[in-house]
């Protein structure tokens, strides 16, 4: 069937995650909407990254099915699944050498159709001057580091970008820019953000669409706003009110 706009970017049915003996993801059914900054929040060892990492098969679920724009993700090879589905890590390492040598890099192991950026796009797309380009890569703050892993995810012009706590070694200022970054490429490049933080102000201005985890389930999803707002659900209050362990 053909997918229409109204239709989610992943849809994950009866997933279920086990990692040394322990289960970090129970029957998780969930929907993440297209062209969207969805934000994954949640208690320490909620099972966030968990769930992030199955969307690009950086790990595969124990049980389950997981559905990238209606197709299952087991049936699309590595390879290609991951030019598609971008993931930038909390930490980012730089290959050696310039930020541009980083970008081309990663645009020729992608094997970038035309759509891809050319390196001088994909920075400004980050947020930063073309004049970076020329830096060496291994001599920038954590913040310029972060937009350049951000620019190299964005080489293989991917249709889903996961931020895996991008801004959790970044000063708030730093850290805001780094969204304002972010709702920029969801709003005007249609990519797709799937976003794993812990600073719940930072999700509820970043983010259109939340989903809240707590011992490896989903307690509550749905539009931003209205989640922070009027959630549904009485876990979902006393987690918006700070108090980090669930009862």
């Amino acid at each position: 069937m053909p997918i229409t706009a109204g239709d989610p970017a992943f849809r994950l049915r009866g997933v279920e995650q086990e990692r040394a003996g322990r289960r970090t993801l129970c029957g998780i059914d969930l929907d993440l909407p297209r062209r969207e900054v969805v934000a994954i929040v949640g208690p320490s060892g909620a099972g966030k990254t968990s769930l992030l990492r199955l969307l690009n098969r950086l790990d595969d679920p124990s049980k389950g099915s997981v559905l990238f724009e209606g197709k299952p993700i087991a049936e699309l090879s590595v390879r290609a699944l991951r030019r598609r589905v971008g993931f930038v890590f909390q930490t980012p390492v730089m290959f050696a050498g310039t930020v541009r040598a980083n970008l081309e890099t990663a645009r020729s192991l992608g094997e970038a159709d035309g759509r891809a950026p050319s390196a001088a796009d994909g920075i400004r797309l980050a947020g930063l001057d073309e004049s970076f380009l020329d830096r060496a890569a291994d001599r920038m703050s954590g913040g310029e580091r972060q937009r350049v892993s951000l620019a190299r995810a964005l080489m293989t012009a991917p249709e889903v970008l996961l931020l895996d706590e991008p801004t959790s070694a970044l000063d708030p200022e730093v850290a805001e820019q780094l969204m304002t970054t972010v709702r920029h490429l969801a709003s005007d490049a249609a990519v797709t953000i799937v976003m794993v933080t812990h600073r719940l102000a930072e999700a509820r201005a970043a983010s259109t669409h939340t989903v809240l985890l707590e011992a490896g389930r989903v307690i509550e999803t749905g539009p931003t706003e209205v989640l922070f707002s009027s959630p549904n659900e009485e876990r979902t209050r006393q987690y918006l009110l700070g108090r980090e362990r669930l009862p």
